[in-house]
Formats: structure tokens, sequence, C-alpha cells
């Protein structure tokens, strides 16, 4: 490393080998050696000596909704970046619809990227989207770079981004494994979603009775079958329903390219302690029971299910009403994903390897940025987090950057407090302050 410009230190670095003592070194953005702890410095070089906080690789959340341009009184990629970096995230791809035009044409594609590019504090990617009516769209925005496209299999909650039917999914698979892309799945089965008992009101039980886990178990058995029959490669959202994980499991058994991701709400709120009215905690699919909790939390640990991502979802704080059936359904994560998903862990006996795995290492596989992102190791980018996971802190909306600061962890004591994050070896937040913007939009290139 003896042309570093900089070197991290601490007693604890997690890399791709193990958690262990290490002085990391980055030249240009990139890292370019792990040596060994007492490693001397180079001349000039400066260090930053992080004791015993621990050095992870920045997460990448590859599902989150800024709504920017369009809805940005709901989120904007000034306010979402910032409540990344402040949760140690140093990368997120963001969904194609909520923003106003959705993402479904390479002109969409191309507004985006113009809103984005001098508000990004971190790194942003984007997916496309797969309409019934876009077939024809979906080669043209994979060659521009999008990262895959994401579908419904029920209705999306705005009327600009409609849901496939199976014929519809069945076109679009086909087309999308024809250039060997990713299509990535709300799965919710409109059928059973629609013979689901609709009593509206404040009541959590009537909305977790609306949203059943067979929804979820039969669109994921269907996906899995197109995925099976046209060796497509695709990649359930937000699994909520433990239900689903034998088919699941069998499916990568088979050898269907089938990946899977849930969510922290999932890994650490319950439906026995949301209270009635408080549609902060709404989500679809929705937050299910312990029992269930416990379930996906095996499957984490088996691999059965890849990786772990916000769907940060937010609104303004008027559309979170007190009627479940009407208020908008979304959670917003950034910034606190990390702690919550902590803090879960360590309960469990889980290590912050594990959480690094889930949260960075397969996330960055996911949308193929493993080249870059995802692990301290020489060539990646030095886009790191530096977390106390000792420390505790309680959650105050005040404190959240997301533009509206509404919460579902309001009041709860987590574990981990992001010190700083830095993003191709520059500190872009330090203890709650942020630099301007210095993220870059990233394309697909591979």
């Amino acid at each position: 490393m003896s042309d570093a410009e900089l070197v991290l230190r601490s007693t604890r670095v997690i890399t791709p080998e193990g958690t262990r003592a290490a002085s990391v070194a980055v030249t240009d953005g990139t890292i370019t050696a792990v040596q060994p702890y007492e490693a001397p410095v180079p001349d000039g070089a400066r260090l930053e000596d992080l004791g015993d906080d621990v050095l992870l690789p920045g997460l990448v959340d590859t599902h989150v909704h800024v709504n920017d341009p369009g809805r940005t009184e709901w989120e904007g990629f000034w306010t979402a970046t910032r409540a990344a970096a402040a949760g140690g995230i140093t990368t997120l791809i963001d969904m194609p619809l909520n923003s106003l035009p959705p993402t479904t044409t390479v002109g969409h594609l191309r507004t985006k990227q113009r809103v984005a590019a001098d508000q990004a504090h971190i790194d942003v990617g984007f997916w496309g989207g797969a309409l019934p009516d876009n077939v024809k769209d979906l080669r043209p925005l994979h060659e521009a770079g999008v990262f895959g496209f994401k579908a419904f299999l029920s209705p999306s909650g705005v009327d600009e981004f409609p849901h496939l039917g199976q014929e519809q999914l069945a076109r679009s698979l086909a087309e999308i494994a024809a250039f060997d892309g990713l299509l990535i799945v709300h799965a919710e089965d409109p059928h059973h979603l629609a013979a689901a008992p609709q009593h509206g009101g404040p009541r959590y039980a009537d909305f977790l009775a609306s949203r059943p886990r067979d929804a979820e178990d039969t669109a994921i058995a269907h996906l899995v079958d197109q995925a099976k029959r046209l060796g497509a490669r695709v990649h359930v959202l937000h699994l909520s329903s433990s239900d689903a994980l034998p088919v699941i499991a069998a499916a990568k058994a088979d050898g269907v390219r089938v990946t899977v991701e849930t969510c922290p709400h999932y890994l650490t709120l319950t439906a026995e302690e949301v209270p009635d009215g408080a549609s902060e905690f709404k989500c679809c699919p929705p937050i299910r029971e312990a029992a269930n909790q416990d379930l996906l939390w095996q499957a984490l640990a088996d691999g059965t299910i890849d990786c772990v991502v916000t769907d940060h979802s937010p609104s303004t704080a008027d559309l979170k009403t007190d009627d479940f059936s009407t208020a908008w359904g979304g959670i917003s994560g950034l910034q606190l994903s990390l702690p919550a998903v902590w803090t879960e862990a360590r309960r469990r006996g889980h290590g912050l390897d594990d959480v690094v795995r889930w949260m960075s290492t397969r996330t960055a596989r996911l949308a193929g940025l493993d080249a870059r992102k995802g692990a301290i190791a020489p060539g990646r980018d030095a886009d790191f987090a530096v977390l106390a996971p000792d420390e505790t802190f309680t959650v105050d909306p005040a404190a959240l950057q997301h533009r509206n600061r509404v919460t579902a962890y309001a009041g709860r004591t987590l574990h981990g407090v992001v010190r700083s994050t830095w993003l191709r070896g520059r500190r872009i937040m330090a203890d709650g302050e942020f630099t301007e913007p210095k993220g870059r939009l990233l394309t697909r290139t591979h």
C-alpha cells in the first residue's frame, strides 16, 4: 500500500474472510490493500484510526422508492440519499414507480437521471418497469443500463403503473429472458386478495386478514413455474409469508434462477404489537405474526432468503390515516435499517458479518455490482460505514433525514450508531453532519 492516500484502521474490520483487526488502504477512491493492523502507514497517507468501532462495507439497498420527480412532496433524491448516508447505505437502486413519470421508457429513465444527478449524496442506480403495454421498451431500457425490471402481479396502488396478468407476465418474462435480464416481482395474487375479507377501518387484524399469506404463496408459485419454464432470472420482492418458503427452497434446489429478499420491518416488527389505527405500520404485503417472523429469520440463516432491503416507501403524513384500508402502504426505513436489523440479529445470535452478507454483499450481487460494491477487498470502491455496534439510541422522528418523518420505529431503542459513512474514500457523513452531494449515477455493466 505504498501509494495509499488514506488508511482506515480498526480493531474490527469486516472482510470476506471474516472480522479482524486491519488497516485498509485507499487510493483514488478504490481499496488497494487490506493489511495487518500494525502495517506502517505510507509517507503522505492520512490515517483514520477508528479504534474499536467496526468498519463495514457500505450497505447496498436495492429496494428504494425515491418518488422523484412528480411526487417529491413524498420524498426526493436529496432527502432520501441523506437518510441513506445517515444509515450507512452508500448505494441505492431506485424503484420505477411512485415517481411521475415512472421508469418505463428510456426517455423516462433520462428524466430520472437528470433530476438525480446533482442531488445524490450516495451512488444511485435505477430499476426499469415492466407494464402490460411496454414489452417493446424492455430491451432498450436494458441497453440504457437499468439493473432489471419491476413488475406487480396485483394492483400497485398508483394508476400509472398497472400490474401484469399471467399472460402478460409470460410475455414480459420471455422478452427479459431473451437478453438474460432480471425481473423483480411484487408477488401477491389479485384473485386471493379480492376473495379476502375487506372490512376497512382502524383494526390492524382486519387489514392483516385482507392481505392473506396465500396471496403471496400462490403468486410466488406461479412466478417460479414461469421462471423454470423460460430459464429466466426472477427475484421475489419483500417476502413476508413464511408459508412460501418451502416452494422457494424447492425451486432453488431444482436449479430455478430465483432469489428472495425480505425487509427490516418483517424481521423486527410483529402484527401482535401494531396498535389499531397506527398506519405507520402499514405495508403490502403486511407485517405478520411473531411465529411467521421466526421462520423468516431461519430462512435467512439457511440461505433460502438471500438478502434484506428496506422497501423504503414514504408518503406525506396526511396519507397515513387511521383507516388501514385507505392509508398509504409503505414504511420509511433507509436511516434505520442497519440498527433495526442489527438489534434483532444480535438478539438471535447472529453477527455483524451476517448482517453485511444480507445487506451489502448479496444485494451488490443481485444488482450485478459485486465487482465494485459489497465488500472490503482490493479493487472494490472505498465505500464504508463506521458503526459503534454496542451503543444504543432511541428513535426520535425529528432526527430523521427523510422528507416526511413518519416512522414505525418511533420510540424504539436500537443498537448500533453509525458514526460516519464514506463514499469512494471520502467521508460524506460524520456524526449527523453531511458534505455536499458526492454520489454518482450507476448503470448496469454486465
